[in-house]
């Protein structure tokens, strides 16, 4: 007898590398939070536990070439993940459309969310601190399992309700808009930098 897993959900896991890179994003994602006023108005009227450019600046690559040569590796993360989990995008590729940065300050978290209108989603993490919330991610089925029984303790991460992702400096997540996910909450005596991103 066969048990077959089916209708998989991939999450694709990729390490930038070029700590010059991390550094002047970094610097650059403290310089917004220290300019972009409109950015720092929204953080606070939606009680965002830190600063994000998410409704504030939607050009960030074409302001900052640090931005510009992370959108082009974005870019080949994105095409490859795509080829891996089997998604046709018939003559197109998958294609940039909105990037944000994040400063997420001890005790801040984000709870449940897709990103609508996008195909691929993903954060690269900058900064993270000892202690910095971790990544989960839902079982998209979970709203029909009805009268299914809770897993057992030491169910493999494809049979789990939730998996949670220990986030690092320069780790990349890539996975589909629709899967639902939060960011717990942190944990650390210090912020976590991210940026997060769609492809369309």
């Amino acid at each position: 007898m066969t048990a077959t897993p089916l209708f998989a959900t991939p999450l694709w896991q990729a390490d930038l590398a070029d700590a010059a890179l991390l550094a002047d994003l970094a610097h650059s994602v403290r310089s917004l939070a220290a300019d972009d006023r409109a950015g720092v108005a929204w953080s606070r009227e939606h009680a965002y536990r830190g600063y994000t450019s998410y409704a504030s600046l939607n050009d960030l690559p074409r302001r900052d070439p640090a931005f510009a040569d992370l959108a082009r590796w974005l870019t080949a993360q994105a095409r490859q993940f795509a080829a891996a989990a089997h998604l046709d995008y018939g003559a197109k590729k998958p294609r940039l459309d909105s990037l944000w940065v994040n400063i997420l300050k001890p005790g801040g978290s984000h709870s449940g969310h897709i990103h609508p209108h996008s195909s691929i989603s993903g954060t690269l993490y900058l900064e993270v601190p000892p202690g910095a919330g971790a990544i989960r991610f839902e079982d998209p089925r979970l709203p029909l399992l009805m009268h299914s029984p809770p897993r057992s303790a030491d169910a493999p991460e494809a049979a789990r309700n939730f998996v949670h992702v220990s986030p690092r400096s320069g780790l990349l997540l890539l996975w589909e808009s629709w899967l639902r996910h939060e960011v717990m909450p942190n944990g650390a005596k210090a912020d976590r930098l991210s940026i997060s991103f769609n492809f369309g």
